[in-house]
């Protein structure tokens, strides 16, 4: 095709001589044309800018020509005129439309995407090439990313539709860019709340620890793609505080799978604490939000350096240094949302100006499953409070819940007693029904540092626990009150077991509780106080809508300011050895659950948009383990290639067998690139297409020989 104002220096056609009387030329005949050609004439609207679409130097044009070669491409002005076989005209006719289009949406056109619009048309797909050329997935710095091939666009729509997709293709196919493209887009959009980038480092193997430098400097060559790529799309100074914030992950696959505690952490299940070790799949533990909510896998960690995590009411627990947690610092809470960070991010940054920097969500108040009680628990938590159990406590204040069997008999003021029913004050000595129950109970006579409340007490119903601790808090607690300050509760026992029990208490309502000894012959307003045991002082801060107390003016007093609100930050991260280790999954929304000292945590990714690359290097076992890390709000995308496995032999690959396993799954797609889609040099494409034939040439012997071999 030439421009009869430009004539090229050589080309396949050349421009017909005009008529002798210059009147326009007509179209042939098509009924009749010269060896069954067809011509037909295209207007270009006059507002067009014909550099544009012809390209500089008339390269695009020598593009068209080049690919239909059957058809004579003529220039005039802002005309095309084409004389060719019907259905090539037709073909050239819808390439220029598609052109004009992509020209009008203000993109460039270049060599590469006319030959791409080409192969489009000529496989005749319902996409339109315009389509492929216009869809934008990010913008940075003046630079748009989008879908160049028509399986790319397929791809990149599959992420938007789909849970769990995966990119199968050769090298140059734009798997791994445009995923992270869809995954920065949904960072921007707010669609999800972090990005986790991660790849198997199968040439480190073992030998991990014998390279040199820091364990950064040994995995950053092996991340280095991910980094590049993210580089492109996000401002590269905003990125190491994306990184520190842990709003973007970038690690080795081998760090994704440690999400774990060690055997022996507790966890809350409506029956109790139990061993994490202990459970199976199908087991109901406690939830964030105070409900039972199934685990839907357990999965052994092996040995692992574990972490004690403290927080600052005295709380803690065991985690690896991998394990989750979801956090908020003073700057999230000012904008209403949370992070979540590994443990070992947290070490040396647990404090900021002087205060600590990371608080942990509060549990609401767990339904455990109800029990049986002998005595009821608001009478008993009296009894316990008093810091007496004979047979008739006295300080009994107007009891609301009389015990079954017994009376209650004012003493004069406020003191009142519990005698059994229709005893007089002669006849025969009959033990009262409280009595019969605290020595069930082993409870009758015991010394007040030996108290305790009962187990069937502290694993109860919400109703049953909160009912012993008002008592307790009604016979032996007090509000505190201070100028300025928010009501606190304060109670004090000479009993470390009863200390424990009502810190146990508190925390499973929601609360927070903080222990201190003040000696026995310790000071209080600096006068010296003559106790015979230490006493432990309990300061108790219990959420909204739980009410500590019962009796009027206690509850008054309480109510007349607002009470403290309970939080827990973390404290204190330190090394405690290696442990064997097992990581849960659970079916809460939020993927939280309870672990020791009612503290919440997580192991699970949610709302976050994370990308496998190279996983032709995982094992089936890996890409079990990454597939099941899956959250509530997240996306996943694996990429890889099966031609290029690096696994040690006898070793198949997970992204060979996964497709045959999750065939059939709903909410996951695979998409398979070919060398078509190849966006590289041009040449990339022909070595792809050239090892392909030479590979099928071998036969299946060859390729069966080597499945799971380094190629």
């Amino acid at each position: 095709m030439t421009d009869p104002a430009n004539p090229p220096e050589s080309g396949p056609a050349t421009e017909p001589p005009a008529p002798a009387d210059d009147t326009p030329e007509t179209e042939a005949d098509p009924a009749h044309p010269a060896g069954g050609d067809a011509s037909h004439t295209i207007v270009i609207p006059a507002e067009v800018n014909m550099v544009a679409l012809l390209g500089t130097r008339d390269e695009l044009l020598r593009t068209v020509e080049r690919a239909f070669p059957r058809v004579d491409l003529h220039v005039r002005g802002n005309e095309f005129r084409l004389i060719g076989p019907p259905d090539e005209l037709a073909l050239v006719e819808r390439l220029v439309d598609e052109l004009l289009v992509v020209v009008a949406a203000g993109q460039p056109l270049n060599r590469d995407a006319v030959e791409r619009s080409i192969q489009m048309l000529r496989s005749r797909s319902e996409e339109r090439p315009a389509d492929v050329l216009t869809m934008n997935i990010v913008s940075s710095r003046g630079r748009t990313i989008r879908p160049k091939t028509l399986n790319q666009k397929h791809y990149v729509d599959a992420i938007d539709k789909h849970t769990i997709v995966f990119g199968i293709g050769p090298a140059g196919t734009g798997k791994t860019y445009l995923a992270m493209a869809k995954a920065v887009a949904a960072l921007q959009a707010k669609q999800v709340n972090r990005i986790i980038l991660t790849r198997p480092a199968v040439e480190a193997g073992e030998r991990l620890g014998f390279l040199p430098g820091t364990l950064n400097d040994k995995i950053d060559p092996y991340l280095r793609p991910l980094y590049d790529a993210l580089h492109d799309m996000v401002d590269p100074d905003s990125i190491p505080r994306l990184m520190a914030s842990g709003t973007v992950e970038v690690a080795p696959l081998a760090y994704m799978r440690g999400r774990a505690q060690p055997l022996d952490a507790q966890v809350l299940t409506p029956e109790g604490f139990r061993d994490i070790g202990s459970l199976r799949v199908g087991d109901l533990v406690i939830g964030s939000d105070g409900g039972p909510t199934p685990v839907l896998g357990v999965y052994p960690q092996g040995p692992r350096a574990v972490f004690r995590v403290s927080t600052q009411d005295g709380a803690s627990t065991l985690a690896c240094g991998e394990h989750l947690w979801q956090v908020q610092t003073a700057w999230d809470r000012r904008r209403g949302r949370t992070r979540v960070l590994q443990t070992d991010e947290m070490i040396g940054r647990l404090g900021a100006a002087h205060a600590r920097r990371f608080e942990l969500p509060m549990m609401a108040p767990p339904e455990l499953a109800p029990r049986p009680v002998p005595m009821d628990p608001y009478a008993l938590g009296r009894l316990l409070g008093d810091e007496s159990t004979t047979t008739t406590p006295e300080r009994v204040e107007a009891p609301e819940d009389p015990i079954d069997g017994t009376t209650v008999r004012h003493n004069g003021g406020t003191d009142s007693a519990l005698n059994a029913e229709g005893s007089g004050r002669g006849g025969v000595i009959v033990a009262d029904p409280a009595t019969e129950v605290l020595r069930d109970l082993d409870l009758a006579g015991t010394r007040r540092q030996a108290q305790l409340v009962p187990g069937e007490y502290l694993v109860n119903s919400f109703a049953v626990r909160l009912a012993v601790l008002q008592g307790l808090l009604d016979a032996g607690g007090e509000p505190v009150t201070r100028a300025g300050r928010a009501c606190r509760v304060r109670y004090a026992t000479t009993s470390p077991r009863l200390r424990d029990d009502v810190v146990f208490l508190v925390r499973s309502l929601g609360g927070t509780a903080y222990c201190r000894t003040r000696p026995a012959q310790g000071l209080a307003k600096g006068r010296p106080v003559p106790d015979r045991h230490d006493a432990f002082v309990v300061d108790i801060r219990l959420p909204a809508g739980v009410p500590p107390f019962r009796l009027t003016h206690k509850r008054e007093t309480y109510g007349a300011r607002t009470g403290a609100r309970p939080v827990r930050f973390i404290d204190r991260i330190e090394p405690v050895g290696v442990q064997e280790t097992v990581c849960i999954r659970v079916a809460a929304e939020d993927s939280l659950y309870v672990t020791d000292d009612f503290l919440v945590t997580h192991n699970t990714l949610n709302d976050a948009f994370i990308i496998l690359d190279e996983a032709q290097n995982t094992s089936a076992e890996q890409m079990k383990m990454f597939l099941t890390r899956l959250g509530f709000g997240s996306r996943m995308v694996v990429t890889g290639d099966v031609t290029q496995v690096d696994l040690p032999g006898g070793t198949t690959s997970g992204l060979r067998v996964v497709q045959q396993i999750l065939d059939g799954v709903e909410d996951v797609y695979f998409c398979n690139l070919t060398s078509q889609d190849v966006v590289r040099h041009r040449l990339v494409s022909a070595i792809v297409d050239a090892y392909g034939k030479w590979d099928a040439r071998k036969g299946p012997a060859r390729r069966s020989g080597q499945d799971g071999q380094a190629r």
